[in-house]
């Protein structure tokens, strides 16, 4: 892994600014998207755009990667896709690039696993074969205590995947900035989101696909309410459990990861119905349900993520009578990853090809 000074960023950053963050609003807008003929989708406005923070962290992402075991077109793949970008878009309140580094690692990965193991039947995926794939990322994500000559195999079952391997050091990564409590609790959500990549692939193999509102059910537990768990970690402080699975800020949190998955789905229209096993995505379940055209069902998905959005706003602006420096802070870092969500997709060459 590279080492450098970190690059200026664009306005103040750090614990002795937050203060000043959270009395500064920059508010939702509507924005355009795709090829601009759909509705608007209602959004935080971003927060910050720094090319050059990106560029460090996707630097240091593609390093990483190859120690993982990723090579040649894997690695040009992986810094095409940004993520360094995404995270710098999400993640505002560090300009710490080994900070972002640890999301951009779990993003990666999580992506990488979804592709290759749930998504992409030309990456090798295959729905019968996901729900043992998955026990092994949790293990790895969470090493299971040594059970003697059995663990010899799980070992060399861990190491010679690049998958496995990512995810294994990535949370080694956070291990070294989060606690116990909010390491266990990114691996859990993870592993909560591996249910719903079951029933998906079930859904698949059997062609049964589901009823809209039995889709999103699964959607709202495989969200980016995941990637959100890493909000606090990655900016250097830790909002206290009894606050994070407070049923209010659960809801709120449910409600910004749920909406930010929808601006996924809405971009990832195209390419999950060419899969010749067809992903599950809201647009084609709810085209498929009703009997009506991608455009209709692309309107009613908007109409979904941009109440969702509202609701979270405001959630946010109810859970402000809460003192707790923390809470506010965790808060605000979640509506900008909503925010730099959006911004990432909208310009992500994955999601414009």
């Amino acid at each position: 892994m590279t080492s450098c000074a970190p690059p200026r960023v664009q306005g103040p950053s750090g614990l002795g600014t937050t203060a000043a963050r959270l009395v500064h609003d920059p508010g939702y807008a509507e924005r355009p998207w795709g090829n601009g003929t759909a509705p608007p989708l209602y959004v935080p406005v971003v927060e910050r755009i720094n090319d050059a923070l990106a560029d460090e962290v996707d630097d240091r992402l593609v390093a990483w990667a190859g120690s993982c075991g990723f090579v040649d077109d894997e690695l040009v793949q992986l810094r095409k896709a940004g993520f360094g970008r995404l995270v710098t878009l999400a993640h505002v309140d560090t300009d710490d690039p080994d900070r972002l580094l640890i999301a951009a690692q779990m993003n990666a990965a999580w992506w990488a696993a979804d592709d290759r193991y749930a998504d992409d039947t030309e990456q090798g995926a295959t729905p019968t074969e996901l729900p043992p794939r998955l026990a092994l990322v949790m293990a790895a994500m969470d090493p299971v205590a040594p059970a003697g000559e059995f663990s010899k195999q799980l070992d060399e079952a861990l190491r010679a995947d690049p998958i496995l391997v990512a995810l294994n050091s990535g949370v080694g990564h956070m291990t070294r900035h989060g606690s116990p409590a909010q390491v266990q609790r990114v691996c859990y959500s993870t592993f909560a989101m591996f249910v719903s990549w079951n029933a998906y692939a079930a859904w698949r193999y059997t062609g049964a696909y589901p009823p809209a509102w039995e889709y999103l059910a699964a959607r709202q537990h495989d969200s980016f309410y995941t990637s959100m768990t890493l909000v606090d970690i990655v900016g250097g402080y830790e909002l206290p459990a009894n606050l994070y699975y407070d049923p209010r800020v659960r809801q709120a949190l449910t409600q910004a990861g749920t909406a930010s998955v929808m601006v996924n789905d809405l971009h990832s229209v195209e390419k999950d119905a060419a899969d010749e096993k067809p992903v599950c995505n809201m647009v084609l379940q709810i085209a498929a349900d009703r009997d009506c055209s991608i455009e209709e069902a692309t309107e009613i998905t908007v109409g979904l993520h941009n109440d969702l959005v509202h609701d979270f706003e405001a959630g946010h602006h109810a859970l402000a009578a809460v003192p707790s420096l923390e809470l506010q802070r965790f808060l605000r870092g979640v509506r900008a990853w909503m925010g730099g969500g959006f911004e990432w997709h909208a310009t992500n060459p994955r999601y414009r090809s």
